[in-house]
C-alpha cells in the first residue's frame, strides 16, 4: 500500500537534487515549445509577428478551459470523452436563449456555462455515485450532450451577435478588444484559481489521492463518490467557460459539432505530464501542452500546410509523451 496516498503530487525536487521525471517532463515540454516557436520562426511566414503572437493566444483559449478541467479528472484516473461535444452543445443552448427566448446576453452567457454544469453533474452521478467506468459514462454523455442540445435548438445553428451590435461587447470583454487579446488574462484568472484549488484545498489532495491508491484513500474514511462527483462538476464548470468563450471566438454555432476536442484538451494535458494512470499532474504543464498545441496549429498554418498536418503531428506528439509516461511509471514501480 502506498504511504502517500493523500500527498499532494505535485512535481517535486527529490533528495540529491535529482529532478523528478514528471518535472524532468514539464521540462522536456517546455524545451519543445521553445523549439517549435524558434523552427516555425525561421520557416514559417510572418510567425514572429505580433498577429501571429495573437492568433496563438486565441487558438489556445478553449482549448486551456478544456484542459484545465481535464486535468482534475484523468489525475483522478478518469476521463472525459464529453467535454468537446458539452462545450458546444452549451453554447448551442446560450444561442437559443438569446435567439428564441431573447433573453439579455450576460444571462445567455450564464446559461451556457450553466449547461456545462449540469453536464458535469451529469458525469460526476454516473462515474462517482453509479460508480461506471468513466471511459462508458462519459462516452454515453457526449452522445447525450450531441442529441439533447441538437434538440433543444431544434437543429438549426444558432448565431451571437457580431461586434458591431450592440449585444456585441461580450466579445470585447471576453475574448478581445482591438488587438488586444482580453481572453488571456481572463484564462491567467482562471487557471490561478484552478491552480489553488488542485494545490491548496481537499479537492485537490483527494484527486491526487483518489488516482494514487483509490482503495487506500476509501479505507482511511474518505467519502470517494463524493469527491470524484465534485471533480467532475468542476469539470463540466469549465466545460461552460469554454462554451463562452468558443461562442464569442466562432458567433456561430453549429448543432451536432465538437466531437473531438476533447481530444486536444486530453493531448495537452499528457504532453504537459499528466499522467493516464492517474495521481500525477499538475496545471503548470497543463498549460504549457496548450500551447504547444497552439504553436503547433498556427506554425504549421504559416508554412502554408494542411490541417491534416496537424493533426498527424499533434498525434505523435502525444504518442511520444505517452510513451515518455509508461516509461516513467515503469521506473517508479521497480523503484
Amino acid at each position: 500500500m502506498k504511504t502517500n496516498t493523500l500527498k499532494n503530487n505535485t512535481p517535486t525536487a527529490p533528495l540529491g537534487g535529482r529532478l523528478s521525471p514528471q518535472a524532468a517532463q514539464q521540462l522536456m515540454a517546455l524545451a519543445a515549445l521553445v523549439i517549435l516557436y524558434a523552427y516555425f520562426a525561421v520557416f514559417g511566414t510572418r510567425f514572429l509577428s505580433p498577429g501571429t503572437f495573437v492568433s496563438i493566444l486565441d487558438s489556445s483559449y478553449y482549448i486551456g478551459y478544456l484542459a484545465i478541467g481535464m486535468t482534475f479528472v484523468i489525475i483522478t484516473s478518469g476521463i472525459d470523452l464529453s467535454a468537446g461535444t458539452v462545450m458546444v452543445g452549451a453554447a448551442l443552448v446560450g444561442g437559443v436563449a438569446y435567439n428564441v427566448w431573447h433573453l439579455p446576453i450576460l444571462v445567455c452567457l450564464l446559461v451556457v456555462v450553466g449547461t456545462g454544469l449540469l453536464f458535469g453533474v451529469g458525469n460526476g452521478v454516473l462515474v462517482g455515485f453509479l460508480r461506471l467506468p468513466p471511459f462508458i459514462a462519459t462516452l454515453g454523455m457526449q452522445f447525450i450532450s450531441l442529441g439533447l442540445c441538437a434538440v433543444a435548438a431544434k437543429v438549426q445553428t444558432q448565431t451571437y451577435p457580431s461586434l458591431t451590435s450592440s449585444d456585441g461587447w461580450f466579445k470585447t470583454v471576453l475574448y478581445k478588444a482591438g488587438a488586444f487579446p482580453v481572453g488571456a488574462l481572463w484564462l491567467a484568472g482562471f487557471f490561478a484559481i484552478a491552480w489553488f484549488i488542485l494545490n491548496r484545498t481537499k479537492l485537490g489532495r483527494y484527486a491526487y489521492a483518489m488516482g494514487s491508491n483509490e482503495e487506500a484513500v476509501e479505507l482511511s474514511g474518505v467519502i470517494v463518490s463524493r469527491w470524484k462527483f465534485w471533480v467532475y462538476v468542476l469539470n463540466g464548470f469549465f466545460c461552460g467557460l469554454a462554451g463562452t468563450i468558443y461562442a464569442a471566438t466562432f458567433s456561430a454555432i453549429t448543432p451536432q459539432t465538437g466531437n473531438g476536442q476533447e481530444m486536444y484538451a486530453i493531448a495537452a494535458c499528457v504532453i504537459g505530464g499528466t499522467s493516464l494512470a492517474g495521481g500525477v499532474g499538475s496545471l503548470w504543464g497543463t498549460i504549457i501542452g496548450v500551447f504547444v498545441i497552439s504553436v503547433l496549429k498556427t506554425g504549421l498554418l504559416s508554412m502554408g500546410l494542411p490541417v491534416q498536418w496537424q493533426q498527424f503531428l499533434i498525434g505523435a506528439v502525444v504518442i511520444l509523451a505517452v510513451l515518455l509516461d509508461v516509461i516513467r511509471s515503469r521506473r517508479a514501480r521497480r523503484s
